[in-house]
């Protein structure tokens, strides 16, 4: 949620702002309820002062053995009419949150001018490409390859429909201990605390992170009787929220968490994109890894965040490049954002295995996420990152496909053997 207070003071900054991104904010909507909310609440200021006041005269009056009926009755019609001055600023006030809550963030102003994709800004490259002596399969065909039909979309679709797959055998193994390389090296060499965190979680904590409302229809919703809840599309959620409705002592900043959990997504707005194989997919894996610091590192910390993504892929021997986000391409929560992009042999381009994100104190001020800052003794926003460890499945297709051998196996990384029993290769 964006500062309101700056909002208030300078809408049209923020509307240039947003105009980075494609976003039109309605500045003479958002004036005229800011007008309607003040005006609400002066007169139910008023009414709430008048009432108090008249409750003492009837306190005074009764201990002076007065008739009161008269000022009881004269009490229960301001009661009334509070009542309904509440009830139009409640109105007011959650119309200003709805539109609060549709607002994105403010754009960082390093991020680069851009409408969408094209113009992202290449940072750097790492590794070089392999060269093939035949033209490189793509993982679906490599799949298929394996023995026993190791990657099963076949399978995957009886039992569940489109874009779910299976994995049998080695490709079963070589997911796992991906999952586990990823989950050793961001808690040992990198000092992440492990979470373990909920995979179904309520509302409120989408739309701290910033999911809901906007982004409903991406989102599985689990229903129980009364109960509510959505599948989580990203660790980002539960782990995030960790920090929801709390004051952080400033001594306790940074806090760095990895989590390894499953992630559902229906990919409502990618009809026809990325149908074929596991690059896009109703549920997959993901160590996600999550910051909450103090405001002035946080940029810091991003840079920290994406070295320490990019690090899986710089031992896993697998060629990548990180790209800075482009004002149009950019998340609604982030305030500045890189992707990390690692090549893919059977599709002969890079492609999106984690994105590195800054939401400032965005998300913060969604979920009442604060520290105390010494300077100051108060309460204030702290700032949230996250960002892929990495995506699960598509890393598993970057190993298969920038490590196919020419008789049909795959060769497993040398940092992934001792996971894999000492294995050299997955045989077709």
């Amino acid at each position: 949620m964006l500062d309101a207070r700056l909002l208030r003071s300078d809408p049209a900054a923020v509307a240039a702002n947003l105009a980075r991104r494609g976003f039109q904010l309605d500045v003479e909507r958002f004036r005229a309820l800011e007008e309607r909310r003040k005006l609400a609440q002066v007169a139910a200021d008023e009414f709430r002062a008048a009432r108090n006041a008249h409750a003492k005269n009837v306190g005074k009056a009764k201990a002076q053995g007065q008739d009161i009926a008269g000022l009881l009755a004269e009490g229960e019609a301001l009661g009334r009419k509070l009542e309904g001055l509440e009830k139009d600023l409640a109105a007011v006030q959650a119309e200003s949150d709805d539109l609060m809550l549709g607002l994105p963030n403010l754009l960082h102003e390093s991020v680069p001018d851009g409408r969408d994709e094209s113009a992202n800004v290449e940072v750097r490259r790492w590794g070089t490409p392999r060269e093939f002596e035949w033209q490189p399969l793509d993982h679906v065909a490599i799949g298929e390859r394996l023995a026993d039909t190791a990657m099963d979309f076949e399978a995957a679709g009886r039992i569940s429909g489109a874009r779910f797959v299976v994995l049998k055998g080695g490709l079963a193994r070589l997911h796992r201990a991906l999952i586990q390389y990823m989950l050793d090296l961001h808690t040992g060499r990198h000092g992440y605390t492990e979470i373990y965190a909920p995979y179904l979680v309520a509302r409120s904590s989408l739309v701290g992170t910033g999911q809901l409302p906007k982004f409903e229809a991406d989102l599985f919703k689990v229903t129980s009787g009364e109960a509510e809840f959505f599948l989580i599309p990203t660790a980002e959620v539960p782990v995030t929220n960790l920090a929801r409705d709390s004051i952080l002592e400033a001594a306790t900043l940074p806090r760095r968490y990895a989590a390894h959990t499953p992630c559902f997504r229906s990919e409502a707005g990618s009809y026809g994109k990325d149908t074929r194989g596991m690059i896009r997919q109703h549920q997959f894996e993901k160590v996600e890894l999550v910051h909450v610091c103090k405001p002035e590192d946080s940029y810091a910390e991003l840079e920290l965040l994406v070295g320490n993504a990019e690090q899986v892929l710089q031992g896993l021997g697998l060629p990548y490049r990180v790209v800075a986000l482009c004002a149009g391409d950019i998340g609604f929560s982030s305030a500045r954002t890189y992707d990390i992009e690692v090549w893919l042999p059977g599709q002969q381009k890079y492609r999106e295995i984690s994105s590195c994100s800054n939401c400032e104190a965005f998300q913060a001020r969604r979920m009442q996420a604060r520290w105390r800052n010494p300077a100051t003794n108060k309460p204030e926003p702290v700032h949230t990152l996250n960002g892929s460890g990495l995506a699960v499945g598509r890393t598993l297709v970057a190993v298969l496909e920038n490590y196919q051998q020419g008789d049909g196996s795959v060769a497993i990384p040398p940092a992934l053997r001792n996971y894999m029993d000492g294995a050299e290769v997955i045989k077709g």
